[in-house]
């Protein structure tokens, strides 16, 4: 976990049309409401930049002591029409003065609404239904449920195993954390599960066999045979990375489940409502998943998530039997139909595309300047990350990425904490709504942040 220094230090002041800071950082002030989360909540809550956030505008955050930040975050890759859109702030009050705020699953015309605008987007829409939720991790779980109970009913016990991919994070509930890749998030669990077998993930850096053969072998290799597999289950890209599959192994991991009748589900959380420049990730692959898990961008603001899968198996369960106390909760369902309808408005995924193609070479041409500590750079549309290493290694470097994220920071640039297998990635997830002029200052501030760190290193 990322450490960040509660100490205000004078930093330089900034004040152009994007951003303003004024104060100390963290501001003096704010230490009083860091105190006292320190007491009353747990200390995984910790752990990002020291700012209380007051306001959030499109693409900009600020606090209450004058102090505006660009926002490279999205709150966690959520706010994909930007923060504070006037569309959702008024389908809440419009759901408020209405008088109906928590329904379970008795039936509301916007769920309905909702309902059919996420078929709609689906790979085919005359044979996907809807399962509304609360949380990604919520959805991915259902995902493994409804993979396994398919394959149990039509092939019986033995077909039991979910496939992930090491380095994978699908959530921080028991069975997303067992799909997941990250051995040291397991370690609570006390045990093995045989149910749930991991395979490299082809990102061509971390892991530079890219073949679909190291797929097959490793199953091989773990005693897995494909009629003892109910899904596969893959992060369209991994959010450690940004890492994306190369198209072909992509194809061919859909082959194969076709082949065996394997459910393919893939994990949009992170990656749906055009974070990458098209509607979903894995339209990138030219695949067509059996379930579809999504989240955080499809409401730009409150906790909503969902499923969306093919009809035959979403069917499995009978009526009363699958479902969630919020599901489809009127409030996150008015924000997410605006949201939806923002998107498609404003083109927001074809401005996504448009914006990867600045943010992404530039962030080239800055790797190609800091080489011995760049490592790579990943990403598209609106979604990218640089790894950080030590010197002419591949070995993450945690410390440095703290201190460039930190600056950055001090400099009016926004990011949450560094993710990656060892805290070496710097990732950035702008809102989809980030103009142009914007997006080059950030690159500009990230820049000069970048030399200013290796500056000091020298």
């Amino acid at each position: 976990m990322a450490e960040y220094s509660r100490i205000p230090v004078e930093v330089p002041h900034v004040n152009t049309r994007h951003r303003t800071i004024k104060t100390k950082l963290p501001v003096p002030e704010s230490l009083p409401i860091f105190e006292e989360l320190e007491k009353s909540e747990p200390r995984s809550m910790q752990g990002q930049p020291p700012v209380v956030w007051d306001r959030a505008v499109d693409c900009t955050v600020m606090d209450r002591w004058g102090n505006r930040w660009i926002d490279w975050s999205s709150g966690v890759l959520i706010t994909n029409c930007g923060h504070g859109r006037k569309e959702i702030r008024n389908a809440l009050r419009k759901c408020l003065d209405h008088e109906l705020l928590a329904t379970y699953v008795f039936a509301h015309e916007g769920r309905a609404e909702l309902a059919r605008r996420l078929r709609e987007k689906a790979p085919d829409p005359e044979n996907y239904t809807v399962f509304p939720l609360s949380t990604g991790s919520e959805a991915t779980e259902n995902c493994i449920k409804l993979a396994k109970t398919y394959a149990v009913e039509k092939y019986g016990p033995n077909r039991r195993v979910m496939i992930t991919f090491n380095n994978a994070f699908h959530g921080r509930t028991l069975g997303a954390q067992l799909a997941g890749g990250n051995p040291r998030q397991k370690n609570w669990i006390t045990c093995a599960c045989p149910d749930f077998a991991q395979v490299p993930f082809p990102d061509g850096y971390k892991n530079e066999n890219t073949s679909f053969d190291l797929f097959l072998n490793t199953l091989k290799e773990k005693g897995v045979s494909p009629d003892q597999i109910a899904g596969v289950m893959s992060e369209s890209y991994q959010g450690v990375g940004p890492d994306f599959m190369p198209v072909e192994y992509a194809q061919k991991l859909e082959a194969f489940c076709r082949e065996h009748d394997i459910v393919l589900i893939m994990d949009e959380v992170q990656a749906g409502f055009g974070r990458t420049g098209k509607y979903w990730c894995f339209d990138h692959y030219g695949i067509r998943p059996d379930l579809i898990a999504c989240g955080k961008g499809i409401s730009s603001s409150l906790p909503i998530a969902a499923v969306i899968g093919r009809s035959d198996i979403m069917s499995l369960y009978p009526p009363g039997s699958m479902t969630s106390t919020h599901s489809g909760s009127p409030l996150p369902v008015a924000a997410a139909i605006e949201n939806l309808k923002v998107i498609d408005a404003e083109h927001l995924v074809e401005h996504a595309a448009e914006m990867g193609d600045v943010l992404i070479p530039e962030l080239h041409r800055i790797r190609a300047k800091y080489p011995h500590v760049l490592g790579c750079v990943t990403g598209k549309g609106l979604v990218a990350g640089i790894q950080v290493v030590k010197p002419g290694t591949k070995e993450p470097n945690p410390e440095l990425t703290v201190a460039i994220n930190v600056t950055c920071f001090h400099k009016g640039l926004l990011m949450f904490a560094p993710v990656g297998i060892a805290g070496e990635c710097l990732k950035i997830a702008p809102p989809l709504t980030m103009s142009r002029e914007i997006l080059e200052e950030s690159i500009q501030v990230f820049e000069e942040a970048i030399g200013e760190v290796l500056g000091k290193e020298r």
